[in-house]
């Protein structure tokens, strides 16, 4: 893991903006240790480096919710066993305001779950990017400056 880890230190910006699309799509990864280890030790501009990490981890999300378009409605009430009235209820509500749900698509394992869902439920796909937004670009703050006071 650490060699794959100097991989994406090796390149700056695009090595974290990689990252995290990578950790933002189902692959399991963590774009968290490889903002840390820029920030603690390479002297990049917080900014530059959160704003990086977000679009990667942004464009991942927007990648899962585009996987889930393909799929539909009939098919997770088949899979899942989940009755059809009950999914398009709530196909229902997240086509009307529920596309602020994509702010949650930060935590991990369940961020990729709640982009692909937003895309198999059509929800609005400008609420999904502005909502990722706000969520990944907080977190991202919050790791990217907490790295710095700890350094």
């Amino acid at each position: 893991m650490d060699s794959i880890n100097q991989f994406f230190i090796d390149y700056g910006y695009w090595g974290m903006a990689l990252a995290s699309f990578l950790a933002g799509t189902f692959v399991p990864f963590s774009s968290e240790a490889v903002m840390a280890t820029l920030l603690a030790t390479t002297g990049m501009d917080p900014f530059l480096t959160i704003l990086s990490g977000t679009i990667g981890n942004v464009l991942g999300s927007m990648f899962n919710y585009c996987i889930g378009c393909v799929g539909s409605v009939e098919q997770i009430s088949r899979w899942m066993h989940i009755k059809q009235r009950k999914l398009e209820k709530t196909r229902d509500y997240v086509e009307k305001k529920g596309s602020w749900i994509a702010t949650f698509s930060f935590i991990p394992i369940f961020g990729t779950a709640i982009s692909i869902s937003l895309g198999i439920l059509r929800a609005n796909f400008w609420g999904v990017l502005f909502w990722t937004i706000a969520g990944k670009f907080t977190r991202y703050v919050i790791v990217g400056y907490s790295t710095m006071a700890l350094k």
